[in-house]
């Protein structure tokens, strides 16, 4: 078994952030988001990683080289991103007809990864959505068996979607449905589809069975993804010692990353400090805050703060890229 994990994205709905840090490298509950996913694999036995990377791609590679350096990696990159469809074709020569689970880098599912593995057969995760018209849905009879998939349907016949985790076992078919959908041009939104390859699949006769899974934690823009923060510490029982921080309340949960330098603040809840951070005289509740940043005098509410970010003067709430220095005095 293969793990395929895209991390190509540019991450337009995170800028400024993206603009310096993939999505997937955004601190999150003590952890990234890439590392959540790679433990949660690793944990079910998976060894060997295909990494689809472009932009900030270097960052990605040298993240798994000196965190995960456990692993076996391997790194392929995407020039002109144009879908999930097209970035999973680029790792064909590497899957070489094995097994695999494709899971995408900017979202975090909490399901029985091993049942599924163990399980025979090709199989897809799917939630029950609010608004199905904004991802690819399944349609499933009363087996639990897929027996039509769109992309983004402007009329949907289901409500049930395509969470972005995809254990797949005809992987010949999979690269060829693929390689022709891409000869075609077959876009969806402007884009080569894993959904669009899936359904091919399933006109050539191949069998996919639903799982659903239990959460379903989205990085893709801030309100998301400092939902998910919140979530994610109370799940992981995050916990920082107020005693190293003179005169600091801490309203757990709270993920305070090593080397911080804290006084005369109040932090919490829902707060994750970025390593080597540096705070005196402020109060930031639900927020997280990138490492190596420096903030003075300012309250912070529901915000997301890049990494070597420079914040003085008092405020509410802010979306602020990496390398910024702002005095609000």
């Amino acid at each position: 078994m293969k793990a395929i994990i895209p991390v190509a994205g540019t991450g337009t709905k995170l800028r400024p952030h993206s603009y310096t840090q993939p999505k997937a490298l955004i601190p999150l509950a003590d952890k990234t988001v890439l590392s959540i996913i790679i433990d949660q694999l690793k944990d079910a036995g998976v060894d060997e990683f295909i990494f689809i990377i472009g932009y900030l791609g270097d960052k990605i590679y040298h993240y798994i080289k000196d965190k995960h350096s456990d692993i076996i990696a391997h790194f392929v990159g995407q020039e002109d991103r144009r879908g999930v469809g097209h970035a999973i074709s680029l790792a064909k020569d590497l899957v070489k007809g094995d097994e695999i689970l494709i899971t995408l880098g900017d979202t975090i599912c909490e399901y029985d990864v091993n049942e599924v593995l163990r399980t025979e057969g090709s199989y897809i995760g799917v939630r029950k959505v609010d608004n199905p018209r904004d991802f690819g849905v399944a349609e499933i009879d009363n087996n639990g068996i897929i027996e039509s998939v769109i992309e983004k349907p402007h009329i949907p016949k289901s409500n049930m979607a395509m969470v972005g985790v995809y254990k797949i076992v005809e992987t010949d078919i999979l690269f060829s449905c693929l390689e022709k959908n891409i000869t075609a041009g077959l876009l969806t939104h402007g884009e080569f589809s894993i959904t669009d390859a899936i359904h091919c699949m399933i006109e050539k006769g191949v069998t996919f069975r639903s799982f659903k899974v239990d959460n379903w934690f989205d990085a893709g823009n801030k309100e998301t993804l400092l939902k998910s923060n919140a979530t994610l510490l109370k799940k992981f029982g995050v916990e920082a010692d107020p005693s190293k921080y003179p005169n600091t309340v801490l309203i757990p949960p709270v993920s305070i990353g090593v080397g911080c330098s804290i006084e005369n603040c109040i932090i919490g809840p829902n707060v994750t400090l970025g390593e080597y951070t540096n705070m005196a005289q402020s109060i930031v509740k639900n927020s997280i805050v990138g490492a190596y940043s420096n903030l003075y005098d300012i309250v912070l509410e529901d915000s997301l703060i890049g990494s070597d970010t420079s914040l003085k003067g008092e405020s509410r709430s802010l979306n602020i890229g990496d390398n910024t220095s702002i005095d609000l005095g």
